[in-house]
């Protein structure tokens, strides 16, 4: 970290560390791979620029460099959504998603399967989709995703649970509905 403030040359094994994490929580909050690979670009750039700035507490340097870096990922995030709302754009990628398949109702059915638990947990208060997302999907601890939102972490377990119930309540009644 020191050798990264002094150099940016030596932020390359931080990058390095973080740069696959940084992209899945991206990815699973966009959805678009071209989309998360410019987020994680952008909130690599701004850790670089301000690591002078940054301030160690906590801890573990590690753990309070992740959440530092998840804030700016947060905060990139959020960016590119208000982007997206205000110069929304028809995606491409969908026109041309043809795949050659060794079972094409298997895949349908997964591919649909997987698809209705997204549009569940889309539908979820955007704090709650996050929680979820930084829990199970980047596997961090409620300590960390507490400080990423700025929530306490009995508020973070209260975020998962209620998330968890939505979702499992709303897969049910899609379930009832398609007997």
């Amino acid at each position: 970290m020191e050798a990264a403030r002094r150099d940016p040359r030596a932020f390359e094994p931080l990058y390095r560390k973080y740069v696959g994490q940084v992209y899945s929580f991206a990815l699973y909050e966009l959805r678009d791979h071209h989309r998360a690979e410019d987020v994680t670009e952008a909130v690599f750039l701004r850790a670089l620029t301000a690591l002078p700035r940054f301030d160690e507490r906590g801890e573990g340097a590690d753990s309070t460099f992740r959440v530092w870096l998840f804030r700016i990922a947060r905060n990139a995030l959020a960016n590119e959504r208000r982007h997206v709302r205000r110069h929304p754009e028809a995606p491409l990628d969908a026109a041309f998603d043809v795949a050659v398949l060794d079972d094409p109702a298997a895949r349908a059915a997964e591919r649909e399967a997987l698809a209705v638990a997204w549009r569940a947990i889309d539908r979820l208060p955007e704090d709650r989709r996050r929680a979820l997302v930084l829990r199970f999907v980047e596997e961090m601890t409620t300590s960390e995703i507490a400080a990423i939102l700025g929530r306490s972490e009995g508020a973070v377990r209260v975020l998962i649970h209620r998330a968890l119930r939505s979702v499992a309540a709303e897969l049910g009644r899609d379930r009832d509905e398609a007997r």
